[in-house]
């Protein structure tokens, strides 16, 4: 699978915005977050989700429906739908 595309929008002391932009057969590579984090989906659609285990799940985005997550999640998020899929990561700073 190849890189989806990514370009920070903000970057301060208190808070990191990121667009992520995954066209469909894209992934964000496996990584580890490291803060605690929002995502707010731009558009909707179904992303799969696959944990260091391999076990492999589905994620449903609605288009502007935010949800928050711990530091510490570990995972690769893959496009495998006919459509892109878009959303902003914001990360709380410590």
């Amino acid at each position: 699978m190849t890189s989806a595309a990514s370009d920070v929008q903000v970057d301060t002391p208190e808070v990191r915005v990121t667009r992520w932009r995954l066209a469909p057969g894209t992934a964000t590579g496996h990584h580890t977050h490291e803060m605690d984090y929002v995502i707010v989906p731009v558009t909707a659609g179904e992303m799969t989700i696959v944990a260091p285990n391999g076990d492999r799940s589905k994620a449903q985005l609605a288009a502007g429906q935010s949800y928050f997550r711990k530091a510490g999640v570990e995972h690769d998020v893959l496009n495998e739908s006919g459509s892109e899929i878009v959303f902003l990561e914001v990360e709380l700073k410590p």
